[in-house]
């Protein structure tokens, strides 16, 4: 199936939304730092490692990660760690063989990013994995232009969704207007109206692949956009609501949330609010109080309050590996794309190379997603045909309660 013309178009802008914007619609919080927590997650039960030590060689992967720049996230990079080291001393290492993990953090900038990428190809990693970060569309062409598989948790720029030895873990965007399409369809809303910032073309992108999206459903989309040096969104939202969505959804990062919730209040308490994880974090609950959020619906790709058997290991890992480190916060993001590695990589025999790896997550199908209980992810390219990079476009939706936790969980993949 060829890419459509609105599909084309998305493509060709995607950039302009940012990084902060796409990450976020990835069902990842962007914060500048990890010091406050993600409402999402809280703690709860651990239970007792299993020992299964990798025995094999070491099998060099390369871990880069932002750190020290405008954007500074070591829980990234604690949570990748003590995935490796639960994979190495506890999960069987990668097809029996110990991970040998080559961490480079980079600044958020092309020079930093193209020398961490340059690294990974000098030592010669068997693959790059990339949780978070914007500089994708620099760091990718060179490690798959060295024949190294590429992995990382969404895509942030054309050059991830369409680069043939990326794999994209999770759909982003795609996977968020599919799940809040299916979700409006279900709650009988004929109309979402999506908040973004009015940077760029990225108003004019969001809607291109958005619209037929929700259109598929039954479901009209319109686009309210805010001027980026706004302090009160009110006029605009005001403005906006005029159409009668039947419920709102911000595309941006925590501040703009804020403003876009507290206009909500005022200007309409009662519509339905579809909120990606940046409009749950502890700094947007902190500003807006709980009951702004309560009864909404939460678009996510983790529920770290589970009692589910795979988000009582993260914490369980993490309380082994990474005492230190809540693990509410964003460590869950290393965590995730590190233990699908370990997952996938089960199907690997003998020695490790990086033919080995792209082979493996090209045939994945079906693969669990740690964490984030009923998501799985397929790297064949069937799961977003236009987009072949994407191994999913499904979401996890959840009530918000009264106390900000996600309930009722479910997993959408529409």
């Amino acid at each position: 199936m060829k890419p459509s013309h609105s599909v084309k178009r998305v493509l060709r802008t995607t950039a302009t939304i940012g990084a902060a914007g796409l990450l976020l619609v990835g069902g990842v919080t962007a914060c500048a730092d990890d010091s406050s927590s993600d409402s999402a997650g809280s703690a709860g039960a651990t239970s007792a490692l299993p020992s299964n030590a990798a025995t094999g060689d070491p099998v060099k992967i390369g871990f880069i990660t932002p750190e020290g720049g405008p954007i500074s996230v070591p829980m990234v990079r604690e949570g990748g760690e003590a995935a490796t080291q639960y994979l190495n001393n506890n999960g069987g290492g990668l097809g029996g063989h110990k991970i040998d993990l080559v961490v480079c953090k980079e600044q958020e900038d092309p020079a930093s990013a193209t020398s961490c990428a340059n690294q990974m190809v000098e030592q010669k990693v068997a693959a790059v994995v990339a949780p978070f970060g914007s500089q994708g569309a620099v760091m990718l062409p060179i490690v798959a232009g060295a024949g190294i598989p590429y992995i990382a948790q969404a895509p942030v720029s054309q050059v991830e969704m369409m680069t043939s030895g990326a794999f994209m873990l999770s759909g982003g965007i795609v996977a968020v207007f599919a799940g809040q399409a299916a979700t409006a369809a279900k709650e009988g809303v004929k109309k979402v109206a999506v908040v973004i910032s009015d940077a760029g073309d990225a108003a004019a992108s969001v809607k291109a692949i958005g619209a037929p999206i929700f259109k598929q459903a039954g479901v009209d989309m319109e686009v309210i956009t805010i001027p980026a040096s706004a302090a009160d969104p009110t006029p605009q939202i005001t403005a906006g609501l005029a159409g009668k969505p039947g419920a709102v959804t911000v595309l941006g990062e925590t501040s703009q949330c804020i403003s876009t919730i507290k206009a909500l209040q005022t200007a309409a308490p009662t519509v339905k609010k579809y909120l990606i994880a940046s409009c749950l974090d502890k700094q947007v609950i902190d500003g807006v109080g709980a009951d702004a959020v309560s009864g909404a619906k939460a678009f996510t790709t983790v529920n770290l309050n589970s009692d589910d058997p795979s988000v009582e290991l993260y914490r369980s890992v993490m309380a082994t590996y990474a005492p230190d480190d809540d693990p509410a916060g964003l460590a869950y993001l290393g965590y995730q794309v590190m233990m699908s590695l370990g997952e996938v990589g089960k199907s690997l025999t003998g020695p490790v190379t990086p033919k080995d790896v792209m082979s493996a997550f090209a045939a994945a199908k079906d693969v669990p997603y740690p964490a984030a209980p009923g998501l799985t992810f397929t790297c064949d390219g069937s799961a977003v045909p236009q987009l072949k990079t994407l191994c999913s476009k499904a979401i996890l939706v959840s009530d918000v309660g009264a106390d900000t936790k996600l309930e009722n969980t479910e997993a959408v993949n529409n």
